[in-house]
């Protein structure tokens, strides 16, 4: 029997590990200032440069913003130039405005097999379902139904969701503490049914793409799992690969 050899990890990945630990705590909040890397080498008895480049990395993975002449902070969905990270859908005309959430409905239910093994939470358990559509220039493009683990978010509404005038996300952050760390979509082609139809504005059968997201938070916990329909008749999905 062959034993395998242990595994070590590099130093400014064990640094970068313990950082993720302090912003997983809430020692540093979304949008505040982290130490400097000179404090933080002194704070984990490393040399600057491990610490350079365990945040060059954060940075890279959007967890970290580097602001010239300012620190780095903890990156916030309530930076504007956040919204497309996690929003693909970009107008063939170029004009990037911010789209418009419209709630329509938010209520709690108990966790199906597929939401259970989605989130990760057990069978039965509390989740609230939000429909929402996402309008471009009041042109209806984007019917989400999103699925959203109970414990987490108590004290969401429609009321909430409707008095909030920003992205989804940037009210996740702000009142329920919760930042969406990096998501995986699975993406087909589908045709409109009536209900798409008339939320979209589209005829039955057109061509829509159905973009299937389950969203994580620090230490790769699911939190949301999204469902939505995308009309891509003035719109592409954007992915840029690096």
């Amino acid at each position: 029997m062959t034993q395998e050899a242990p595994t070590f990890s590099p130093l400014y990945r064990q640094i970068k590990a313990l950082i993720l630990q302090a912003l997983e705590a809430g020692e540093w909040r979304p949008g505040q200032a982290i130490p400097s890397e000179q404090e933080l080498a002194s704070r984990f008895s490393v040399s600057q440069g491990t610490v350079r480049k365990a945040i060059d990395e954060m940075a890279a993975e959007n967890l970290l913003v580097r602001k010239q002449g300012k620190g780095t902070f903890v990156a916030s969905h309530n930076d504007p130039r956040a919204l497309f990270r996690f929003l693909r859908l970009a107008p063939i005309d170029g004009d990037l405005s911010p789209p418009q959430s419209v709630p329509l409905d938010c209520w709690r239910a108990k966790a199906g097999q597929e939401a259970s093994r989605m989130l990760g939470i057990e069978l039965g358990a509390p989740i609230i379902i939000v429909r929402r559509l996402l309008k471009f220039t009041t042109k209806p493009v984007v019917i989400d139904e999103l699925y959203l683990p109970g414990e987490i978010f108590q004290g969401l509404t429609a009321e909430t969701l409707k008095g909030w005038n920003g992205s989804l996300y940037s009210l996740f952050e702000t009142r329920f503490g919760l930042r969406m760390i990096r998501a995986q979509e699975r993406i087909r082609a589908v045709a409109a049914d009536r209900g798409a139809s008339e939320a979209l504005k589209v005829p039955e059968g057109t061509p829509l793409l159905s973009v299937e997201r389950v969203t994580y938070t620090y230490g790769d916990k699911p939190v949301e799992w999204r469902r939505g329909l995308y009309s891509t008749a003035d719109h592409f999905y954007l992915n840029e690969l690096n």
